[in-house]
């Protein structure tokens, strides 16, 4: 690593902002406002990575950063439990009924981490099943096959002991027969089932019809437990995430990302006699120094805020993707690319890949990676910052309008039309 990065090691704190999927030199980022990203160089960038997430109001949103004085002037972190604690929890119950009850964490990671716990433990269980290309944190059992910018293969060489690897069994994302042929011989060993309902670690991967049916028919007949990783979905699906948007009622859920408005906060819950299981009336422990502190819930509380009193918002963002997809189907008509562009909410992606979208793990990974490495270099040439990873996707922001949607389409027309005349389309 070039001593620019000094001791960080990788030159980064995850290692998909050290772009090596694409090559080049990382996006060295010095501030963000609104849709826009700056660079070192104070050059603005329309923003599609959105902390591969969490900014559902774009960089430094007023609502989320200002008054920060007085809320840290409260105290940070207490080490016990507070009234704005509780009051956020019964808040995020209403809009959640699955999660009766519910625990706070710091992030992602910890709160899938910790569902999982309580499905062992509740069911006195060992082993959960899981999908590939669905990515549910960095802890052992969740790396083998996963997605988003995970690249591990589960083995000891990347860290994995081989008893985390049986914890686990990966099997094929929107493919019912895949998820029999792990679960026989085996249904009395399985606790729980996690998946993404919305798919967004591999890209952008929607649930065939049926798909989520089957997999909770099959829970229910071996009585494992459903766990759904909204991580991602919750409050880009609106304020009933993917499980509202869909109709479903999973045991547990795990949530993170847009909740904290850019600070770290996370949370996992789901029905009470579940989450009985949990210590302290339980056995299965799940704590932390910083899980629920007053900062990071009062962001959690602002969050909601701005989401509750605008009821528009997710209308807004919803035009304004449909704009962003419409706009990429024109440009590969015009160039007779046969390439789907799929849209859910405010999320918006394609593959280096023809034919119809993507349904799992192994035809995302049939997209030409060195056509998608040009593509991310073209486009941030022309000002558009999109993730240096295939596996995933651009996430817009209330921020995000026409202006913006315009110079991005524009940027891609014509770094499509480059990749032609290269010869990499």
């Amino acid at each position: 690593m070039t001593p620019r990065f000094g001791a960080l090691a990788g030159g980064a704190s995850s290692p998909v902002r050290a772009g090596a999927a694409v090559g080049g030199d990382p996006f060295v980022q010095t501030y963000g406002r609104g849709a826009y990203a700056y660079d070192d160089d104070g050059r603005a960038h329309v923003d599609y990575v959105m902390a591969y997430g969490p900014l559902l109001f774009g960089h430094a949103h007023p609502s989320q950063v200002a008054g920060l004085d007085s809320l840290a002037a409260r105290g940070s972190v207490f080490g016990a439990t507070h009234a704005e604690e509780v009051r956020l929890a019964d808040r995020m119950a209403q809009h959640l009924p699955a999660m009766e009850l519910l625990r706070f964490t710091s992030t992602g990671t910890e709160a899938m981490m910790s569902a999982l716990r309580v499905a062992r433990a509740y069911t006195g269980r060992p082993r959960i099943v899981r999908f590939a290309g669905n990515y549910h944190g960095h802890f052992d059992a969740a790396l083998a096959s996963a997605g988003a910018s995970a690249a591990a293969s589960g083995a000891v060489a990347g860290g994995i002991s081989p008893g985390a690897r049986g914890d686990a069994l990966v099997a094929r994302y929107n493919d019912l027969h895949d998820l029999d042929a792990i679960l026989d011989d085996r249904e009395d060993e399985i606790a729980a089932i996690a998946v993404e309902p919305v798919a967004a670690n591999m890209g952008l991967v929607l649930p065939d019809s049926g798909f989520l049916d089957g997999l909770f028919a099959r829970a229910r007949r071996i009585g494992a437990l459903v766990v759904f990783d909204e991580v991602i979905t919750w409050l880009r699906l609106g304020l009933g995430g993917a499980q509202g948007a869909l109709g479903y009622v999973p045991d547990l859920t795990a949530l993170g990302k847009i909740m904290g408005g850019g600070f770290p906060l996370a949370a996992f819950g789901g029905r009470a006699d579940v989450m009985a299981a949990l210590a302290p009336e339980g056995s299965a422990f799940a704590g932390g120094t910083f899980s629920g502190n007053p900062f990071c819930i009062a962001l959690g509380h602002r969050t909601l805020d701005a989401i509750e009193s605008d009821p528009h918002v997710y209308a807004r963002l919803d035009r304004n993707a449909r704009l962003l997809a419409g706009g990429l189907r024109e440009i590969f008509a015009a160039l007779a690319l046969d390439i789907s562009v799929v849209q859910c909410a405010s999320m918006v992606d394609f593959k280096f890949r023809l034919g119809p979208p993507v349904r799992n793990f192994d035809e995302a990974a049939q997209a030409d990676r060195l056509a998608f490495a040009s593509y991310y270099h073209a486009m941030r040439e022309r000002g558009v910052l999109l993730a240096p990873s295939p596996n995933e996707l651009m996430f817009l922001s209330t921020e995000h309008g026409e202006r913006e949607i315009a110079l991005t389409l524009e940027a891609a027309g014509a770094s499509f039309r480059m990749l032609r005349d290269d010869g990499l389309i």
